[in-house]
């Protein structure tokens, strides 16, 4: 049985997302913090806001401060999610004026109310599996793998 040379093969052009984009670190503590923060963002927007009506701004400063600052949404994160939650039905926004300033208003409905449960759920899930993975890596002697084990 003949193969063909590696020449005969067709190449795959490389997808136009990972020309020129290196590869993440996935050893990186900055890189794991990242990922986590962007996944985080839309849950403590959520979060706050089922507290209480706020501005933008205020959502902002009460993420930062119920994550301690581990997460610290910038108006870039903040009024994207704040629209996309508003285009779904999860919250309403009302102009009022503050200090001669207008400013948005956002009030979750019991849409965004019932996405917040839902998030909550789905989260402690996720941290039952965090925790059993700390667990592992507590118990494992040494740098030797485990096996088994929740979410692996």
């Amino acid at each position: 049985m003949s193969h063909p040379s590696p020449s005969a093969m067709p190449s795959v052009p490389p997808s136009p997302a990972s020309v020129g984009k290196p590869s993440p670190d996935f050893l990186s503590r900055a890189y794991w913090n990242g990922t986590i923060k962007m996944s985080l963002s839309k849950f403590f927007i959520l979060c706050v806001l089922h507290q209480r009506p706020m501005h933008g701004y205020d959502v902002a400063r009460a993420v930062e401060a119920t994550t301690n600052g581990c997460c610290s949404p910038t108006e870039g994160t903040i009024y994207p999610v704040l629209r996309e939650f508003e285009e779904g039905g999860y919250l309403t926004a009302a102009s009022e004026v503050v200090s001669g300033r207008e400013r948005k208003v956002y009030t979750l409905t019991d849409k965004g109310r019932a996405a917040f449960k839902v998030a909550v759920e789905a989260w402690m899930d996720v941290t039952h599996c965090l925790v059993d993975a700390g667990k592992m890596i507590a118990d494992a002697p040494g740098d030797e793998e485990s096996a088994g084990g929740c979410c692996i």
